[in-house]
C-alpha cells in the first residue's frame, strides 16, 4: 500500500516531456493543478473535469469540485456531463462516414431529405455540405425547439419551411441547430436505423465509450452522472434540472466524460484512427478540419493580435490560438458547458466539461492548459475572466422599470385569454385559467402570467422567490385583439417576432341545440349544409370545403383555421329550430335562411 502511494505521488509531480512543432516544454502538472483549482474557486463552479491528449496517449485527466454539489460527490475523469453542441462533430462525422466515396457532400439535400423545405424554395440549391458548415442563410430559431420541443423529428423539420431566411445561400455564416437535425435524419434514411443507434455503432462502440449515452433517461441511470448547476445573482450555486433535448438530439444530446471524449479526440489527432481501426475516413478528417465557411472577416486587433482566422469546418470551429492552428467546438445546455479542442499540427488535444450553466470556465481552462502545454508565455486568463464578470456584475439596471405603464388593466376578463396558441415555425402552447391565475408551460418550466401593463404579461416560474423576481425582468407575452373584439393572438418576446394564433377552447353544446342547427340554408344561389359529427358542428360550402367550427356559446361558432370568420344561428322559440345563419366575415355579415325540405 505504501509503495502504491509513493508511485502515485511520483506520477502527480512528474514533469512530462511534450514535443511540439516549436519547442520542447517541461510540464509541471502540480502547477497546472493549482491553477485549475483556483479557476474552480474564482468562478464558483460546482465541478469540472479535464483531459489532455498527446498523439494517441492520455497525458492527464482529473476532476475538480463536485458532480453532486449537495451531496459533495466528487467530479472525476469518469463523471458524465451533457456536452451540448460538441455533439455536432459526431453528427457531421457520421455523415462523412456514411457518405464515404460513393456519395458526395455536395449532393443537393432534395436527394437525401425531401422533407427539408425552405420558405423561399432554396432547398433545390442547398447541399449537404451547406448544412454541415452553417451556410444555408437561415438563422437560429432556437426557441422553436427549446420552448416547443417534441420527440417527432418529422414535426421539427417541417417547421423550417415557415422560417424566414436571414441571408442568401452561402452569403454569411449563420449557426443553425435544425441543420444538424437534418443531418441526423439523413443518416437515419441512409441506414434505416435511428441516429442514436448509428452514433453507438460507428463511434461509441469502436472508441470504447461504454458509459457515454444519448438521452437523459440513460444519464439518470448512471451513478457517475453529474447534476447541472448555475450561479445566481448572489453568487450562490443553484441546481438546474436536466433539459430533455428529445427530437433535436443530433444537434446536441450526447452525455460523456473527459476520459471517453479523450478517445474521440485521439481519433481526430491520428487521421481518423483509434487503436489501429479507421473510425473516421482519413479524407473526411482533412475536409472537416479545413475551413468551409468564413465566420467573421477581420484583421488581428490590438486586443487579439494573434487571432488570424475565425472559420468553420464540418462540425468544428477553425481558428488560431497564439500562433497555433486550433480546432474546437463548445457546447451549452441547461446546467452544463463544454469545450472539445485540439491542435492538429501540435498533436495536442484538450477536453473540458463542466456542470456550470453558460460558463466561461471551459474556455479559461483550455487556454490555461494550452499555454502550459505549448510552452507559451503566461497569460492570466483566470483574472481576465473574473474581472470581466465583476464589471458586468457592477453594471446593474435601474431598480425601477421605466418602460412599464403603471395603473393599467387587461382589456379582457382573464378567461378570454385561455386557449391554444399556435405558430407553424414554433409549435403550440396552451394558456389556462386556474384559481384566477393564467398559467402555461414552456420548455421545462411551469409558468404563471403576471400582469405588466395593458395586454402584456410577464412569464414567472411558479414557486419563484419574490425577492429574486425583482432582479429578473422575465420574458414578456403580449396579446392582440381582433376586429370582433376577441383575443386573436399572442406575441412572445423572442429574437424573431411572431404572433401565435389563438384557438379558443370549445364550449359544450347541448344535444337539443345541435339538433336545432342541422339542415340546409340558402344565401343567394348558394346552398349551405350544416351537419353534426361527434358533437362538432360542420358547415359544408359548395366548391370549398366542409368547415369545422368551434363552439363559443350563445349559438355562436368560430370557423376553425379561418381567422375572422364565424357563424351565429338564430333559433325560433316555437319550433326550437334554427331559422337562419348569420355568416360573419371580414367584409361583412350575410344571412342564410333555412330551406324547409
Amino acid at each position: 500500500m505504501r509503495k502504491s502511494i509513493t508511485i502515485l505521488l511520483l506520477l502527480l509531480n512528474v514533469s512530462v516531456q511534450l514535443t511540439t512543432a516549436q519547442n520542447k516544454a517541461s510540464i509541471d502538472w502540480t502547477k497546472i493543478d493549482s491553477l485549475l483549482e483556483k479557476v474552480r474557486v474564482d468562478y464558483q463552479v460546482a465541478g469540472f473535469s479535464v483531459a489532455v491528449v498527446h498523439k494517441d496517449s492520455l497525458l492527464y485527466s482529473k476532476g475538480y469540485g463536485y458532480r453532486n454539489y449537495e451531496q459533495k460527490l466528487p467530479a472525476t475523469p469518469q463523471t458524465l456531463y451533457a456536452i451540448g453542441s460538441s455533439t455536432k462533430a459526431f453528427t457531421a462525422g457520421l455523415i462523412g462516414k456514411l457518405f464515404g466515396d460513393s456519395l458526395s457532400l455536395d449532393d443537393k439535400i432534395t436527394q437525401h431529405l425531401p422533407a427539408l423545405r425552405f420558405q423561399d424554395g432554396r432547398e433545390s440549391q442547398v447541399t449537404v455540405r451547406d448544412l454541415m458548415a452553417h451556410r444555408t442563410g437561415l438563422s437560429r430559431y432556437d426557441f422553436s425547439w427549446y420552448l416547443f420541443n417534441t420527440d417527432s423529428r418529422d414535426s421539427l423539420i417541417a417547421r423550417v419551411q415557415h422560417m424566414k431566411p436571414s441571408s442568401d445561400l452561402r452569403a454569411s455564416w449563420l449557426y443553425n441547430n435544425f441543420m444538424y437535425l437534418a443531418q441526423g435524419m439523413i443518416a437515419e434514411k441512409l441506414t434505416g436505423k435511428s441516429w442514436e443507434d448509428n452514433i453507438r455503432t460507428h463511434f461509441m462502440n469502436p472508441l470504447g465509450m461504454k458509459q457515454s449515452n444519448l438521452t437523459i433517461a440513460d444519464m439518470l441511470q448512471n451513478k457517475d452522472a453529474s447534476l447541472g448547476y448555475m450561479v445566481d445573482g448572489e453568487k450562490n450555486i443553484q441546481y438546474i434540472p436536466y433539459y430533455h433535448i428529445r427530437g433535436m438530439g443530433p444537434a446536441g444530446s450526447i452525455n460523456s466524460s473527459v476520459a471517453e471524449m479523450a478517445n474521440w479526440v485521439k481519433a481526430w489527432l491520428n487521421n481518423g484512427k483509434f487503436k489501429g481501426q479507421q473510425v473516421l475516413p482519413a479524407n473526411y478528417v482533412q475536409e472537416a478540419l479545413s475551413s468551409q465557411m468564413v465566420i467573421a472577416s477581420a484583421l488581428p486587433s490590438v486586443k487579439q493580435p494573434d487571432v488570424h482566422l475565425k472559420n468553420y469546418g464540418l462540425g468544428w470551429m477553425i481558428g488560431s490560438y497564439r500562433g497555433h492552428y486550433q480546432v474546437e467546438h463548445g457546447g451549452n445546455i441547461d446546467g452544463f458547458s463544454a469545450s472539445v479542442a485540439f491542435f492538429p499540427t501540435d498533436s495536442l488535444g484538450i477536453v473540458v466539461l463542466t456542470n456550470q450553466n453558460g460558463s466561461e470556465v471551459p474556455g479559461v481552462v483550455r487556454n490555461v492548459l494550452s499555454d502550459e502545454l505549448l510552452g507559451l508565455s503566461f497569460v492570466n486568463w483566470n483574472t481576465r475572466g473574473v474581472e470581466k464578470d465583476s464589471v458586468e456584475t457592477a453594471v446593474k439596471p435601474a431598480t425601477e422599470d421605466l418602460r412599464q405603464v403603471k395603473g393599467t388593466k387587461p382589456s379582457h376578463l382573464l378567461a378570454d385569454y385561455v386557449g391554444q396558441y399556435h405558430h407553424s415555425a414554433y409549435g403550440q402552447f396552451e394558456i389556462r385559467l386556474e384559481n384566477d391565475t393564467l398559467k402555461t408551460h414552456l420548455a421545462t418550466k411551469n409558468l404563471c402570467l403576471e400582469h405588466y401593463h395593458y395586454d402584456t404579461f410577464v412569464l414567472r416560474e411558479l414557486g419563484t422567490d419574490k425577492e429574486k423576481e425583482k432582479d429578473d425582468e422575465g420574458q414578456k407575452i403580449t396579446f392582440h385583439t381582433s376586429f370582433d373584439g376577441d383575443i386573436k393572438s399572442a406575441e412572445l418576446e423572442l429574437p424573431e417576432s411572431f404572433e401565435f394564433a389563438r384557438q379558443a377552447p370549445a364550449k359544450k353544446v347541448s344535444t337539443k341545440d345541435l339538433s336545432a342547427y342541422v339542415g340546409r340554408y340558402s344565401v343567394g344561389n348558394m346552398k349551405i349544409k350544416i351537419t353534426v359529427s361527434n358533437d362538432i358542428v360542420y358547415m359544408d360550402v359548395p366548391g370549398q370545403k366542409n368547415y369545422e367550427t368551434i363552439a363559443q356559446g350563445d349559438h355562436y361558432f368560430k370557423i376553425k383555421d379561418l381567422t375572422g370568420f364565424a357563424i351565429r344561428f338564430e333559433i325560433d322559440e316555437t319550433t326550437e329550430k334554427a331559422t337562419k345563419i348569420n355568416l360573419i366575415q371580414p367584409n361583412g355579415t350575410f344571412s342564410a335562411a333555412r330551406i324547409n325540405d
